[in-house]
């Protein structure tokens, strides 16, 4: 059996490195130290923060979240200060942590996502990468550009203003979602988070009315996990030489192993957090332990062992 002195837990996400792959999920950590009182911010791979428009955003009408019996169900709709008063009154805290950090934005318009990037370019070296997210089912306008290749494309090349790494956040409600993961690569992202929530409906039997202010929301939890497995054995597939977060359903450790097999060199942990705010902690540390007793030495020679032939 490997010992724990022996894990060697580092990963690389493109050209990011990292000390392990665990991070939350954007938009289920807050914007700064919110999981502080909880878990050691420094000690994960990175902090994923709430997605930021350039301009603040005031979201949905309650109720934001309802559970389901596989997860949960929301539609929040990216509140948020916006990217200047996230520079000022949230990032320097979050930084003091020790934490690497990802920003995360949106817009509504390949504008809206240029002027956010452009704000971010003269961020603190500890913002190591924005996510740029292509795929929020929860704001009414342009709709979800990661269901249009040339689209998401085209936000990707207009948010190289930011001067770091980007990952764009797919959604895995698309026909071929290697289609548009090609297109965002070709158009200058590092790496592709794979995938966001699935739109859907959850309704009040007594009221006959959604259970969520704004309607429809996005579905996250165990429910998605095999999608977005899928989702990312595709992409790998497809792109084997990509950089790929997985993010969907993750709970355990397993759950970690079981998306890295699939191709992933990171995780993000969301839904889970909910019920747990310790649980990107309870995630790494139990995949840390499926490495020992699997004398796995080298968590990052997981990653796609899934596509391995001789195995």
């Amino acid at each position: 059996m490997t010992s724990a002195a022996e894990v060697d837990l580092a990963v690389s996400v493109g050209s990011v490195r990292l000390p392990n792959p665990v991070m939350p999920a954007s938009g289920t950590a807050g914007h700064g130290t919110e999981l502080g009182a909880y878990v050691d911010l420094g000690g994960l791979g990175a902090v994923v923060v709430k997605s930021l428009a350039a301009t603040p955003w005031p979201g949905n009408p309650p109720l934001r979240v309802h559970q389901t019996p596989a997860g949960m169900i929301n539609s929040v709709g990216l509140q948020g200060p916006g990217v200047e008063r996230w520079l000022v009154d949230d990032l320097p805290g979050l930084l003091a942590t020790g934490a690497r950090v990802v920003a995360s934005i949106w817009g509504r318009s390949v504008d809206e996502y240029r002027a956010a990037a452009d704000l971010l370019a003269e961020a603190p070296p500890g913002v190591v990468a924005v996510e740029v997210n292509l795929s929020c089912p929860n704001v009414s306008g342009h709709g979800i550009f990661a269901q249009s290749a040339p689209d998401s494309a085209a936000v990707i090349a207009a948010t190289a203003g930011c001067g770091r790494p980007r990952w764009a956040k797919l959604t895995p409600l698309v026909t071929d979602i290697t289609e548009v993961a090609g297109a965002v690569l070709d158009a200058g992202a590092e790496a592709l988070t794979v995938a966001n929530t699935v739109p859907g409906l959850a309704i009040d039997v007594e009221t006959r009315r959604s259970h969520l202010g704004g309607g429809m929301g996005g579905l996250s939890g165990p429910a998605i996990h095999p999608i977005a497995v899928r989702a990312v054995y595709e992409c790998r597939a497809a792109h084997p030489d990509a950089a790929i977060v997985g993010v969907g359903g993750i709970a355990r450790g397993v759950d970690a192993v079981e998306m890295l097999l699939a191709g992933a060199d990171a995780v993000q942990v969301g839904t889970a957090t909910f019920a747990d705010p310790r649980a990107c902690a309870v995630v790494l540390d139990e995949l840390a332990a499926w490495c020992r007793a699997h004398d796995v030495p080298r968590v990052a020679d997981l990653t796609g062992g899934a596509h391995d032939p001789d195995r």
